[in-house]
C-alpha cells in the first residue's frame, strides 16, 4: 500500500520548484492532490508532468494568489468540499527577493512577508477545521535555513521564514491534542526557481564570500527538489506520526 492511498492533500507552489516535486512525489505515492500556484503555466507543465507519470487522474490544480483572503477562503472551501474532507496542507509556495537591507522598500517588506508569512496563516486557517475534523491532519510549511543562519541581504526572506518557523510550533502545541501534526522543513541549497531568482537579485557590489558557508558539504553540489519531497512524504505519512512541533533542515550539510 502507498502510504497516501487513503490521503487527500494540498499543495501550494505546485506549478515549480519543491511544490512541483512534493505534487509528483505525493501521487505517485498514490495521494489525491490539489496544487496551487499564481503561476498558471507552470501548474500546466505539473499536469503535463503527472500526465506523463501515469497519475494524473489523481490531480486537479487551481491558480491562486495566497495572499489574498477572499480568495483563499473560497478556493479552499471548494476543494475541501470535492475531496469530502484533507488530511494533508503542504505550504510550499513563496517568493525571495535580494536587495542590501538599507535599500529594501517598504513595499518591498511586505511583498515578501505577505506571501511568505500571511500566505501560510491564510492557508492554514482555511484548512483547519478538515484537517482537525479527520482526526489525522498533518500541516507542512516551508521554513529555511535562512530562519536560524544569516543569508545576507536577504532580510525580508529570512524574517518570514523565521515567523513560519515560529507559528508552526504554535499549531502544533495548539491543535496536539486534536490529532493534528504540523512542522516546517528547511530547505537550504537545493535548486529551484528561488535560488536561480536570488542569483539575478543579489547587489552588484555583493560581497560573494558571505555566502561561502551556505554551500552544501555533500558530493554533487546543490540539491534537487526530489530530496526535499522525500522528506516531506515521510513527515506528512504515518511514518512520521512521532514527529510534530519543529523544523527539520535540509541543507545537505551547508550548516552543520
Amino acid at each position: 500500500m502507498n502510504r497516501f492511498d487513503d490521503r487527500r492533500v494540498i499543495v501550494t507552489g505546485g506549478g515549480s520548484g519543491i511544490g512541483q516535486g512534493t505534487v509528483r512525489r505525493l501521487l505517485a505515492e498514490g495521494g489525491t492532490v490539489h496544487a496551487i500556484d499564481v503561476n498558471t503555466a507552470g501548474l500546466g507543465t505539473t499536469t503535463e508532468m503527472a500526465t506523463a507519470d501515469g497519475t494524473a487522474d489523481r490531480l486537479t490544480t487551481g491558480t491562486l494568489d495566497i495572499s489574498d483572503e477572499a480568495a483563499v477562503g473560497a478556493h479552499i472551501a471548494e476543494v475541501v468540499e470535492r475531496f469530502g474532507g484533507l488530511e494533508v496542507l503542504v505550504n510550499a509556495a513563496g517568493i525571495m527577493r535580494a536587495v542590501h537591507t538599507h535599500e529594501c522598500t517598504l513595499e518591498m517588506w511586505n511583498q515578501v512577508i505577505n506571501v511568505n508569512l500571511t500566505g501560510t496563516f491564510l492557508m492554514t486557517r482555511a484548512a483547519l477545521p478538515a484537517l482537525l475534523e479527520c482526526g489525522r491532519g498533518v500541516v507542512v510549511n516551508f521554513s529555511s535555513t535562512s530562519a536560524t543562519f544569516a543569508h545576507p541581504y536577504m532580510a525580508a526572506y529570512a524574517a518570514s521564514k523565521g515567523a513560519v518557523d515560529s507559528f508552526t510550533h504554535t499549531l502544533a502545541v495548539e491543535y496536539a491534542k486534536q490529532g493534528l501534526r504540523a512542522v516546517a522543513v528547511a530547505p537550504g541549497g537545493i535548486t529551484s526557481g528561488i535560488t536561480s531568482d536570488a542569483a539575478n537579485m543579489i547587489p552588484k557590489d555583493a560581497d560573494w564570500t558571505l555566502f561561502d558557508k551556505m554551500m552544501p558539504l555533500l558530493a554533487g553540489g546543490m540539491g534537487e527538489p526530489a530530496n526535499v519531497a522525500g522528506v516531506i512524504a515521510m513527515l506528512a505519512s504515518d511514518d512520521g506520526r512521532w514527529v510534530t512541533a519543529t523544523s527539520l533542515r535540509i541543507d545537505g550539510g551547508a550548516h552543520g
